[in-house]
């Protein structure tokens, strides 16, 4: 078999198969966004400070509207801080809500430091447009606060507190990380306590509840570790995959000027900036995990908050700021394309929010498949199973075997002389077409550079012995695992061979 005789299996433009949509309304151009606001440095000179608990207008927001607030409300909005140990959103929300709820100062008074009534995510929603209180760090409140009032030792308990407040989020960030790993060792064992080929359709009527309160789980666990930042660090840092998303954008303005872009899965936001940077009137960023309040201070650290909006959540369960948009722009593939099962929801946004006439980018994928000959992976993979340290563990071939293997091949080991294939690898192509000028591609081939989806080898029991120029003819089958749907059963019927693999 030559490196050339791949098995392509190619996917529909699904931005053409979409419904019918000749009644679908125009776009609104509703102002109601769930939009994070700027964080100005010099805002405070320019806009007036409103009280907390009445109507006086202000200059400053230190010390005027603190020395107010403390004077006439008695309260004191640097102690609540500290009382409470208020992080940047805890401060933010603590603001929303007494403006929301118009609280008293006398209220704050007897708040038990256990259940504060401003927890809800609801109140990191602003209250006032451009509030310069939400614009002020509570870091530099306090600090400001403090060297007012005596310069010398204030100066340096301001610096202390700063120093504490570095080492307690460095400390978070490791807990963090912590959480990370238990969440995917927790997925890995929920996948692994799955039949493979079970059909749930058969479960007693007692089981039902359970089964779906494990795929809950299963769902919690998926995108809780979208919420941590080493995969993000990952996946940014695979310069294929982020640049090739970045030359698409930046080489063809004339598809996105002026457009209104949906993202899906937004992640940190780069794609929702890519997009505001080549020419969209406005973006919409949609993702689920915890990484989107990272998102909105990226946002508005790079002065884009006046055209990205960003919104927690699945896609399937909100209501977006317009009816309609232009271009889906998403990052949805997992490995051997379809695993994660993300690109139902870039399907369900399709078929829900894009316009006629729009476009969902990449709009072409394509998967490949290759004979691979590495005798060395298959004597440490399979062939080891046969004598253990003098013993035979042959059977355990068959637990084995069912597990792909995501990893980097060599080039080189592809079959393209007489060879005896062990493995069949799997990858994808993904194109940025349509309507476009500068078409751009990547590929995440053993060929070429390689990327974090690396490549998916599924080794076979038994060698298979070609010649070059035969044909390897078989039938491949992709499917969601209907006790996981996140994770992938994939199963090969060749040269009277049938063995099915799981991808989780």
């Amino acid at each position: 078999m030559s490196t050339n005789s791949t098995l392509n299996i190619i996917m529909a433009e699904y931005t053409d198969a979409r419904p019918d949509a000749d009644d679908m309304p125009e776009l609104s151009d509703s102002d109601d966004e769930e939009q994070w606001q700027s964080v100005d440095e010099s805002s405070e000179d320019r806009l007036p400070v409103t009280c907390l608990f009445c109507d006086r207008l202000f200059n400053s927001v230190v010390p005027e509207t603190l020395q107010h607030c403390s004077a006439e409300h008695n309260v004191n909005l640097v102690e609540m801080i500290r009382k409470h140990n208020l992080d940047d959103y805890g401060y933010i929300k603590m603001i929303n809500f007494i403006r929301s709820t118009k609280c008293s100062g006398a209220s704050l008074a007897g708040l038990s430091e256990d259940a504060l009534p401003w927890e809800s995510d609801d109140f990191l929603k602003p209250v006032l447009q451009d509030d310069p209180l939400l614009q002020t760090d509570p870091e530099d409140l306090c600090g400001a606060e403090e060297m007012a009032t005596s310069p010398g030792v204030q100066c340096c308990s301001a610096l202390l507190h700063r120093a504490q407040a570095a080492e307690e989020r460095a400390q978070h960030s490791e807990e963090a990380l912590v959480r990370a790993m238990d969440d995917l060792h927790k997925l890995k064992l929920l996948a692994q306590g799955l039949v493979l080929n079970a059909d749930t359709s058969r479960a007693a009527p007692g089981n039902l509840g359970a089964v779906a309160e494990l795929r809950e789980d299963e769902d919690e666990a998926y995108f809780s570790s979208y919420g941590h930042y080493a995969i993000h660090e990952e996946m940014l840092k695979d310069k294929v995959r982020t640049e090739t998303y970045r030359d698409f954008m930046y080489r063809n303005p004339e598809v996105f000027k002026d457009k209104v872009v949906l993202d899906v899965g937004c992640g940190t936001g780069i794609l929702s900036m890519f997009a505001a940077r080549a020419g969209a009137k406005r973006v919409i960023g949609v993702d689920q995990s915890e990484i989107i309040y990272q998102a909105m201070d990226i946002v508005r650290t790079n002065h884009l908050e006046d055209k990205i909006t960003l919104l927690k959540g699945r896609i399937e369960d909100l209501t977006l700021p317009v009816e309609k948009v232009d271009i889906i722009i998403s990052e949805w593939m997992g490995y051997l394309l379809l695993f994660e099962s993300m690109l139902d929801s870039v399907l369900y946004a399709r078929d829900m929010y894009l316009d006629d006439g729009g476009s969902v980018y990449p709009d072409l994928c394509n998967i490949s498949l290759a004979a691979v000959g590495d005798e060395q992976k298959h004597r440490d993979r399979i062939a080891f199973w046969d004598e253990v340290y003098g013993f035979n563990m042959s059977c355990m071939k068959k637990a084995v075997m069912p597990e792909a293997v995501v990893e980097v091949i060599s080039a080189d080991t592809l079959i393209s002389q007489p060879a005896v294939i062990q493995a069949i690898v799997g990858y994808f192509d993904i194109f940025f077409d349509k309507g476009c000028c500068n078409k751009v591609m990547f590929s995440t081939g053993p060929q070429v550079t390689k990327t974090h989806w690396k490549q998916t080898v599924f080794l076979l029991e038994t060698p298979i012995p070609v010649q070059e120029g035969d044909e390897l003819r078989g039938k491949i089958s992709v499917r969601k695992n209907k006790k996981d749907p996140r994770a992938l059963l994939v199963t090969f019927d060749l040269k009277d061979r049938k063995q099915t693999y799981s991808l989780q």
